[in-house]
């Protein structure tokens, strides 16, 4: 099984959810299926399929946090000069502003939030660096340079 990097509030976050969907969410569509079994005839009952589709969600939902939870390593604040997991990492690009990025597992992963996973083009890059280094990074839109302004 593939490991699952995680920091500390990710984890926590993911043991809420877990917690929910089998305490609450769990009672909440056997309630809708038990509704729908009582309108009939099964076969042709929409509300029946419909809440039998959200009972596979919700397990699935289940397995994988369950699995995820299972092999999560929590990853605490990296703070050295080496870039690596829970780093928080600022770069520049020649043609623009500065960036930070934290380097989260890739379960955690949400560019919006500036959070880049460990096994991105960009996670693979960077891990290892030190201020100051250039790092190349192919993009969609082609190569990209980045100089590592801080790690922090």
């Amino acid at each position: 099984m593939p490991q699952h990097y995680l920091t500390k509030a990710k984890y926590d976050e993911l043991v809420k959810e877990l917690n929910f969907l089998k305490t609450k969410r769990r009672l909440e569509v056997a309630h809708a299926l038990e509704y729908a079994r009582s309108l009939g005839d099964l076969s042709e009952n929409a509300e029946y399929h419909q809440a039998r589709e959200e009972q596979a969600m919700v397990e699935d939902r289940i397995t994988s946090l369950e699995i995820t939870l299972k092999n999560a390593e929590i990853v605490k604040e990296n703070k050295s000069d080496v870039a690596g997991l829970g780093s928080v990492i600022v770069l520049s690009k020649a043609e623009g502003e500065n960036q930070k990025f934290a380097i989260v597992g890739s379960d955690e992963a949400d560019m919006a939030a500036g959070k880049i996973s460990n096994t991105s083009p960009l996670g693979v890059a960077l891990i290892g660096k030190k201020k100051g280094d250039e790092v190349k990074v192919k993009t969609p839109k082609g190569n990209s340079v980045f100089k590592i302004v801080s790690i922090e």
